[in-house]
């Protein structure tokens, strides 16, 4: 169950669709597969698959967990670059510390966002902390790389730690549905990321039998993934369930709807992950940890890299705890 929970009723309701509102409709839904990341942690790779023009301005999208560790499995990741664009690790359940190499860091837990912009370049880690590994426990978060325009790939680097309680929290018409916004606008109330690219990024829980509709930007695309459960989404009702990402088409407002509990199974809410930006519509070359504008730009990273151009480890950094359990 997300960390970040709170009674609808007492919330500002999104507004419903208006009489000329057109749903978007589905173009495509395609299931990530299951893969290990870092030093070995379970993730969905949610963007395998869909093609880089219906993804524009995002680059990657990892779900991360959900898991239950046992004492000394936790995993993260060690001391690693980046270059041209922006890392959000949002953390649903569970802890990741982190720190970079121009200073940023700190813990994410519950509900809270890291947004890191890498920019010019940066290293960093992220990794569970010691008590974690130790203890074992849940885990359940997403990372997602943010493309930046050209003119941004080398700006400098920047951070910001957004704590759950920062996120805007609204309410579907009917109240069956939370929406957390965690960067953008919807329906004119803006969430608490700072962003170079014009995005929305928000995370719906809704109940059974309920349905939410949102209000979306229509020169942005719309993306909808699954973070648990199933239900449906778009006009058509297309059914989805965990680890599908839905890439919708033109339109004005976005559908997504839980089931209603049958006699014959357990009471399911879908927790959904709506993400929607301005495309860039400019090169993208990618090659591990570096998202640059061309070959040339992709080249220099690596050699900037090698060179220790990108920064270097502090005194003192934080690296990953293996604890003495065993996996």
């Amino acid at each position: 169950m997300p960390a970040v929970t709170a009674n609808t009723l007492a919330l500002p309701r999104l507004r419903p669709a208006g009489p000329t509102d057109t749903e978007r409709p589905v173009r495509s839904i395609t299931t990530g597969p299951r893969g290990y990341e870092g030093e070995g942690f379970p993730v969905v790779r949610a963007f395998a698959g869909v093609p880089a023009a219906a993804l524009d301005p995002f680059v990657h999208m990892d779900q991360m967990g959900e898991v239950e560790y046992q004492p000394g499995e936790p995993r993260g990741t060690d001391w690693h670059p980046h270059r041209g664009f922006e890392t959000v690790t949002y953390m649903i359940d569970g802890k990741f510390a982190h720190q970079d190499s121009h200073g940023g860091g700190g813990l994410i837990t519950d509900g809270g966002t890291q947004w890191m912009t890498a920019g010019s370049g940066i290293l960093h880690i992220e990794t569970p902390p010691a008590e974690l590994v130790d203890s074992g426990g849940l885990f359940h978060g997403v990372q997602l790389w943010v493309n930046l325009p050209k003119r941004d790939k080398f700006a400098p680097p920047r951070y910001q730690a957004i704590e759950g309680a920062d996120v805007r929290l609204l309410a579907s018409d009917d109240g069956g549905a939370l929406v957390r916004i965690i960067a953008g606008d919807v329906d004119d109330h803006r969430g608490p990321g700072i962003t170079h690219t014009p995005i929305t990024l928000a995370h719906a829980t809704i109940e059974s039998g309920a349905r939410l509709s949102i209000a979306w930007r229509r020169d942005f695309n719309a993306l909808v993934y699954v973070l648990s459960g199933s239900g449906y989404v778009g006009p058509a009702a297309h059914p989805i369930r965990q680890g599908q990402l839905a890439v919708l088409g033109r339109g004005e407002r976005i559908t997504v709807g839980a089931h209603p509990v049958r006699q014959s199974s357990s009471a399911n809410a879908i927790d959904v992950l709506l993400l929607g930006g301005q495309p860039i519509r400019e090169p993208v070359f990618h090659y591990g940890p570096f998202v640059m504008s061309s070959r040339a730009e992709l080249i220099q990273a690596v050699e900037d890299y090698q060179a220790g151009k990108l920064g270097s480890i502090p005194p003192n950094a934080l690296m990953p705890h293996r604890g003495g359990g065993t996996l």
